[in-house]
């Protein structure tokens, strides 16, 4: 079992950036694929980004690709830069984590296994 405990959301204006972390209780998630999600108020849940166990690999929603950078340490925490914030990106952003797999499978949140509790993203004009 791995608990993921998000940090770093908050209120921010249109144009800046923040960097959101995901912490794991166990340093086996070092062996898993973690991926972030968001979900906005009456929307779907929207891949955002994921990565590799090694961090070699890399994948993008096509509506952050270029702003954001998804990234891990090498021990449980994994990191999600967001620059250049739109409006559009305020959501609740999950992170979660699965077995590792072919990144065409990540952008589906029912492979994950483990879930974080969320953390409020609010970009303003």
């Amino acid at each position: 079992q791995v608990q993921l405990v998000e940090s770093g959301g908050g209120l921010v204006q249109a144009g800046d950036s923040l960097r959101l972390s995901c912490a794991a209780s166990r340093r086996t998630f070092s062996r898993y694929v973690m991926g972030w999600f968001r979900q906005a108020p009456g929307k779907e849940r929207e891949f955002v980004a994921g990565i590799s166990p090694s961090g070699g690999v890399t994948s993008y929603g096509d509506s952050v690709k270029g702003r954001f950078t998804i990234s891990r340490d090498n021990a449980n925490t994994g990191y999600l830069q967001m620059n250049s914030l739109k409006l559009e990106d305020t959501a609740v952003y999950y992170c979660a984590a699965r077995e590792s797999s072919s990144a065409t499978l990540w952008m589906s949140g029912d492979g994950y296994n483990y879930w974080g509790q969320g953390t409020q993203v609010t970009v303003s004009s």
